[in-house]
């Protein structure tokens, strides 16, 4: 006969047990579902989110620099297999300075002088070098303890500065390499989910910044947010100038038209191809859509759900060309460089920073696109080779010419700044 106290012990600890594989089926069950839930209505965040397991910078230094074979203009050249990435024959690229974090927004100096913008760690940095070198000589702090600086530009001799609640201007001077405020210049609404704001100025001294959404979708109670404002170069009178604008990280002047381009993000959880990522030209006035519609004035019933009588996309902007969802457009520069071929100068090329959110990663690569007149008639991959299967190994950011035409882009996952210019 088993005593009282034993069979207590023994119904207690299986008591125990039994809560113990309850909770552990409970917990096997709601991973099971959190994994399900990710799939379908999040995607593969391992090339957004996990470090790369090859250092790029370390890639690209220990081999010749790149090239391709003239009997494969996609291809790494006899003897660098082992480089990455795959540019057209006539090109070459280089580190022109690593261990920068994650850079995002280049500009230079009226002398020349790059600049890069560290939104995360609040830093402004002046990455001065001998004309023409391949290498920045050092990285300097020109700017500290920032609001999430991203948007810089050069317009009179002086810098501005777009942080995530306002713009600054400061006075440069390029003997001491030092920034000194000079006036703030208006205020921004924050940022929410898109904390990051760009600006640009037309060649009439008009200055643009673009301000992304506080959400994925939803309606905006500032006019300001998912648009485009403008001011003059001494920020009086700033004002909406367009909306409907998710979220147009990046912003640039078409030199030949002297009007504001940008890329624009499409919002999430539409499934893998919807909607399309997209280029547009920004004027007075007009409304992109955004959150009532998506791409080529398409309704997104998904968001509003209230019947209308009339059509709510039939007044909206259509994009200039659309492309592969989730693909997150970044930096935008038009080519007018001699390291370019004649019948490139004035396509458009466009960082796609890569996805975060697609079961297949898209994205992660510079696409060149070509532009007649106000059109864009095709596109064609410029620079690849940071997605190896699943993983990334680098995330394209921002692009800007120097003088001479070589072209400098940031990776604000490999923490580096490549030069790219003619071989």
């Amino acid at each position: 006969m088993i005593p009282p106290a034993d069979k207590s012990a023994r119904q207690s600890g299986s008591r125990r047990l039994r809560k113990i594989i309850g909770i552990m089926v409970i917990g096997a069950l709601l991973l099971a579902l959190a994994v399900f839930l990710i799939r379908r209505y999040i995607g593969d965040l391992r090339p957004a989110l996990f470090p790369a397991s090859q250092n790029i910078a370390d890639i690209l230094e220990e081999q010749v620099p790149l090239s391709t074979s003239p009997a494969d203009s996609r291809a790494p050249a006899s003897g660098t297999a082992a480089i990455p990435l795959h540019l057209p024959s006539r090109f070459k690229i280089g580190i022109f300075a690593r261990n920068l974090g994650a850079p995002r927004v280049l500009a230079f100096s009226p002398r020349g002088t790059l600049f890069v913008s560290l939104p995360r760690d609040g830093n402004v940095l002046a990455l001065p070098g001998k004309k023409g070198a391949g290498r920045a000589d050092e990285a300097k702090v020109i700017l500290r303890g920032l609001n999430t600086p991203h948007g810089m530009a050069f317009y009179e001799d002086k810098l501005f500065v777009a942080e995530e609640t306002g713009v600054t201007r400061y006075h440069w001077d390029e003997m001491t390499l030092t920034a000194t405020r000079d006036k703030a210049l208006f205020a921004l609404p924050a940022g929410g989910n898109h904390v990051t704001r760009s600006l640009v100025f037309n060649g009439k001294g008009q200055m643009f910044v673009s301000l992304g959404s506080t959400c994925n979708v939803c309606y905006e109670k500032h006019p300001w947010l998912a648009a485009v404002i403008t001011s003059d170069k001494d920020g009086n009178n700033p004002r909406l100038f367009a909306r409907g604008l998710r979220n147009s990280v990046f912003l640039t002047i078409n030199p030949r038209t002297d009007e504001v381009w940008a890329g624009d993000m499409g919002r999430d959880f539409l499934g893998d191809d919807l909607p399309p990522e997209e280029i547009n030209i920004i004027r007075a006035g007009k409304d992109y859509g955004w959150p009532l519609c998506y791409g080529n004035k398409i309704h997104d019933a998904e968001f509003d759900r209230n019947p209308s009588v009339h059509d709510p996309c039939a007044t909206t902007e259509p994009p200039v060309f659309e492309y592969q969802a989730h693909s997150a457009p970044l930096g935008l520069a038009f080519i007018n460089s001699p390291q370019f071929p004649q019948d490139w100068q004035g396509d458009l090329l466009v960082a796609y920073h890569g996805s975060w959110n697609r079961s297949a990663p898209s994205g992660f690569k510079v696409v060149r696109f070509t532009v007649r007149g106000n059109t864009i008639t095709g596109s064609a991959d410029f620079l690849t080779g940071f997605l190896r299967g699943r993983e990334a190994i680098g995330r394209p950011a921002d692009m800007i010419f120097d003088e001479g035409g070589s072209l400098y882009l940031s990776d604000d996952k490999a923490g580096v700044i490549y030069k790219i210019s003619k071989q």
